[in-house]
């Protein structure tokens, strides 16, 4: 473990990514950036004409896919140079001009959809009809499902924007939370003080030394203990831009809000809290496993993640990793495992932790261009599940690409975690059998209970925590800090049980989730985690085109029709009873081992 964090020239430069297949340098950026006003003017042409004929609606359509293609190549850029250092200040001016112009052009152009609704019944339906438009039939299917809940085009025009502005809280978090913030040091295993930083937190959460442990969760809640007005009051913001957006257009809520984009029902959201409430003995009888193996009477926060045999534990070199990563995903085939190859041939990631760097992990990029990977890698057994869970997104995001128009190509976010997860079972799968003795297997068995523990028992935890938060926010109540607390405190408790020590600290936690402002993404983690449980299994009996069609549909049907395709049925609550029952196997066959 590095003892201070490394500035990102001190890092070797095959270990970051090759941002010049966007662009060959800043300059090539600037000069986009200053023509897309043609690109606005060319898609401005159309508007008051869009009744003229399918002929011009198409040629309007086209024009602002056109638009959309620079629009996104732009801001991938700038997002990817400003996270690779928070800090610096030229990377930051860029996103927040590609910002701001994204704001701007979005208010020009928020006349199009509402125009669009405003056409007269008739002639609209023609036109879902033409076979001019057949293309777009799909979007304007879309559309004419969206007319109650599109405003007219200049509060749209409003709304757009604002939404540089209304993106404030999210914003100011991610700068406070990834640049500002700062958790000193403490006293490693071997004696010597590290900083604590994001990228570390978990490997020293991991150390079989529980001073160790202790230490890192007290530093980090101590922190953010600190703030915790600040984290509530942008939380808070954040809740009511939600719920502020939600009844302009007209939803009950912005949970229903958020849902109607993937056109999912409320029921499989509250579906999924209801059945992981059912299922909560199997994961209170993980932990007391856990606190049984680790000879505690109960557990507190800090030990949930160290690994149960620590004799077994796993420091994997980053060589390693991509070849445990990339053996595992052979099963996937020749036109999957070409892509694989790319990735890491072509550097589309960018490895290390660095000062400044954005924390966590993520996937993004723009249609045409690599699906770029930003890690913090630190050479524990998660972080190879990370890169593997990332590339799950990127080849999704390749083959997306690749089989669809621009227009149909990005996929909903519904679908989103469900190609990571599965990579990162089909990586179990292969560690599993490559495992030279029962106390690996046991190791990776601990390592797969945590990640459904992680993934869907405590994502599952935030999405009621997010849902709930939200409808006090609704009713007009304040999000203090010491409400906040008190929610997640006690939600905290009803999930981990009994055997489980409710420390005090972890009440603050919230104030480091930066998913919570993400718009109810979280519990597509645990949806996405129960499809990759059957996906996997189907892939590892030799079905593997309907998955491939799964990466390649995009966007071309409804998210729960492309899972159905798939052989994932939603709306039948069976996807999810199955990963609790995958889940309660795997803690059986853990304690098997371990007895």
């Amino acid at each position: 473990m590095e003892h201070t964090a490394k500035t990102r020239n001190e890092i070797d430069r095959n270990m970051t990514w090759d941002l010049s297949r966007l662009y060959a340098d800043d300059a090539q950026w600037e000069k986009d950036f200053t023509e897309i006003d043609d690109e606005v003017k060319a898609f401005l042409k159309f508007k008051g004409r869009l009744a003229e004929s399918p002929e011009t609606l198409l040629a309007a359509f086209q024009a602002d896919d056109e638009l959309g293609l620079v629009l996104e190549r732009l801001y991938v850029y700038a997002h990817l140079k400003a996270d690779e250092d928070t800090g610096n200040s030229a990377n930051r001016a860029r996103l927040d001009r590609i910002s701001a112009k994204h704001a701007w052009i979005g208010g020009e152009c928020a006349w199009f959809q509402p125009e669009l609704i405003a056409m007269d019944e008739k002639v609209f339906e023609r036109y879902c009809n033409s076979p001019v438009l057949a293309f777009y039939k799909r979007t304007l299917d879309e559309i004419g499902k969206e007319r109650r809940h599109t405003l007219s085009a200049a509060e749209e025009r409003i709304l757009s924007m604002s939404s540089d502005v209304l993106g404030t809280p999210y914003k100011t978090f991610s700068l406070l939370n990834d640049a500002d913030l700062r958790f000193g040091e403490i006293t490693g295993e071997d004696g010597r003080r590290a900083e604590l930083t994001h990228g570390n937190y978990i490997k020293f959460l991991e150390s079989p030394n529980r001073e160790v442990r202790k230490a890192a969760f007290e530093a980090t809640y101590d922190t953010y203990a600190g703030l915790k007005n600040t984290f509530s009051a942008l939380l808070d913001a954040n809740f009511k831009t939600a719920a502020l957006n939600a009844e302009l257009h007209k939803f009950p809520s912005a949970l229903e809000a958020s849902l109607f984009e993937d056109n999912v029902p409320l029921s499989v959201y509250n579906g999924l809290i209801d059945t992981v409430h059912e299922n909560l003995e199997s994961i209170h009888k993980y932990f007391r496993l856990r606190a049984g193996k680790l000879g505690l009477e109960k557990l507190d926060m800090y030990d949930i993640h160290t690994p149960l045999l620590p004799e077994c534990k796993m420091e994997v070199e980053w060589k390693d990793a991509v070849q445990y990563v990339k053996d595992s995903l052979t099963v996937l085939g020749e036109e999957y495992h070409s892509a694989i190859d790319n990735a890491f041939e072509q550097r589309w990631i960018d490895i290390p932790e660095c000062r400044g760097k954005r924390s966590g992990a993520y996937s993004s990029g723009c249609y045409g261009k690599p699906p770029y990977i930003l890690l913090n890698y630190s050479g524990t057994l998660d972080s190879v599940f990370t890169l593997a869970h990332e590339l799950g997104h990127s080849m999704h995001s390749y083959f997306s690409d690749r089989s669809q128009a621009f227009h149909y190509a990005s996929y909903k976010i519904f679908v989103a975690e469900v190609a990571s997860t599965t990579n990162e079972l089909l990586l179990h799968h292969h560690l599993m059998e490559k495992a030279p003795d029962d106390s690996i297997r046991a190791y990776l068995l601990n390592h797969l209970a945590d990640e459904v523990r992680g993934t869907v028992f405590r994502q599952t935890m935030f999405a009621e925590f997010e849902r709930d938060m939200s409808a006090l926010a609704e009713a007009g109540t304040p999000l203090t800090a010491d409400l906040l607390s008190e929610k997640y405190f006690a939600l905290n408790s009803l999930y981990h049980g009994d055997a489980v020590c409710p420390d005090d600290r972890i009440r603050w936690e919230w104030a480091r989730i930066p998913h919570f402002y993400y718009d109810f993404y979280v519990y597509k983690y645990a949806t996405g985690f129960s499809a990759a449980v059957a996906l996997s299994k189907k892939i590892l009996a030799g079905e593997i085109e309907p998955y491939m069609g799964f990466l390649k549909a995009g966007d071309s049907k409804d998210v729960l029709d492309i899972m159905k395709d798939a052989g994932v049925d939603f709306c039948t609550g069976k996807p999810v009873e199955a990963c609790m029952r995958f889940f309660d196997g795997t803690v059986d066959r853990l304690a098997e081992i371990i007895k």
